[in-house]
């Protein structure tokens, strides 16, 4: 659990500039040592260019701080313009993705280290030396600095662009689902046997309260068996991941098959709870930050349906790896096949309904979108197995629902029956189309 805890710390936007600050000021240090010990022994055989005098090297100083100051303050300002674009035209869930982006905290980090760098080697400076070696490592990183400004301008104007933003949601939520349904070393059942649940549910059923309020972010379902096992209990879940829990709410129940049972505190190694939904195992929060950009398009006051089509494209390629990747289950077994744990996942419906129901709602007036939504689920049933095939199904009548079919024009009408009936043929079910058109 160590290693989610650190995760957290390292998305944080400080940790990296701290740690670039922390290595500028030892950098430093040991330089302004060197400067002092080893150059005036080796200054004779260093090239005269790599060196400089006290008068150079305070205009050079000086000069350097300012052009510091002056990158990392445009770089500030670029940032907050990206944040304030995402929270008006796109989603405020979404800020997070940006800040948490390497690129933008190794940049930040790297403008730290050389504005301390230059700052630190200004103050530690020995008049008395007349030969100094820092100056030279002082442009190199100043160089450097310049060359991640450049970037970090070139990373924001690409993550400006709601293409790329959306594409790179995709790709991020696609690493969660396969991480999240990964080989696992524990067993995971769709079904038990219940009369051995009944038995168990005899003994005394026990409870584990939430120590404080917060999002569901993270369930290590290995260590949490292990713990279970360790205490010959079995341990009931009453959260999914992603799930809102007020302090005090109860969030596992449990019945002790023998043993002594350590401190019911120990559950907070292997639940990670916190103020904010993160998309470490929340797949559907995933798909939600595409949905609102997809509902943001449709708005009025942004009339972007590409935007929003394009948003609905990469939520059914999601569905489609959710699909192949997808397993129903609701009980885990530890190493010696013992029930130890049974929480209810997420059945793809759930998925279904998440990824459209909004984008169903307010577009349900524009043909082009109803029309781009079914042709995805289509895409979607044609990759998946015939259970998760009926659900699609059964979700794509839902769309219809709303559909107001008598009056579309003659060409919304027949492209939308068409891949309408296309989606029927490949269910096997006969379509019950209302309405007709010449």
């Amino acid at each position: 659990m160590k290693q989610i805890y650190f995760r957290t710390i390292r998305e944080n936007l400080w940790f990296l500039p701290i740690v670039y600050g922390l290595c500028s000021v030892v950098t430093a240090s040991v330089i302004t040592n060197l400067d002092g010990w080893l150059v005036p022994k080796i200054s004779s055989s260093v090239p005269a260019i790599l060196l400089a005098d006290q008068d150079m090297l305070n205009q050079l100083y000086s000069a350097l701080i300012t052009a510091m100051l002056t990158m990392i303050t445009i770089s500030f300002s670029t940032i907050m313009v990206v944040l304030t674009t995402y929270s008006s035209q796109f989603s405020p869930r979404v800020l997070q993705d940006f800040m948490q982006s390497k690129i933008t905290q190794h940049v930040l980090g790297v403008f730290t280290f050389g504005f301390l760098f230059v700052l630190v080697n200004l103050w530690l400076l020995t008049p008395r030396l007349d030969d100094l070696l820092s100056p030279f490592f002082t442009i190199v990183v100043t160089i450097i600095s310049l060359g991640f400004f450049i970037l970090f301008i070139h990373h924001s104007s690409r993550w400006s662009q709601v293409n790329f933003l959306i594409g790179t949601l995709r790709d991020k939520t696609s690493k969660t689902i396969r991480e999240t349904f990964v080989e696992r070393t524990y067993g995971e059942h769709k079904h038990w046997d219940l009369s051995q649940i009944e038995n168990m549910k005899t003994n005394e059923k026990q409870t584990i309260y939430s120590r404080r309020a917060g999002y569901i972010q993270h369930v290590n379902y290995k260590n949490l068996i292990n713990w279970a096992t360790r205490n010959d209990m079995v341990l009931e879940a009453t959260f999914q991941v992603g799930d809102y829990v007020p302090q005090e709410m109860p969030v596992f129940y449990f019945w002790s098959l023998g043993g002594n049972n350590e401190k019911f505190s120990k559950h907070d190694y292997y639940l990670v709870i916190g103020d904010e939904r993160t998309d470490r195992q929340d797949i559907s929060f995933s798909i939600e930050k595409l949905v609102e950009i997809a509902v943001k398009g449709l708005s009025p006051s942004m009339n972007d349906p590409n935007t929003a089509t394009n948003a609905i494209h990469r939520i059914g390629g999601l569905l489609s790896e959710l699909a192949g990747n997808y397993r129903s289950v609701t009980y885990f077994s530890d190493d010696n096949g013992d029930l130890r744990l049974i929480m209810e996942q997420k059945n793809f419906q759930d998925y279904l309904f998440k990824s459209f129901y909004q984008i169903k709602h307010y577009g349900k007036d524009d043909i082009s979108v109803v029309y781009n939504i079914i042709d995805t689920l289509y895409k979607v049933a044609i990759v998946s197995e015939a259970p998760v095939r009926k659900e699609v199904w059964d979700f794509t009548e839902y769309v219809l629902e709303d559909v107001d079919v008598k009056s579309l024009p003659s060409m919304d009408y027949h492209h939308l029956k068409d891949i309408v009936e296309k989606f029927a043929q490949l269910y096997g079910e006969e379509l019950n189309w209302e309405g007709s058109k010449g």
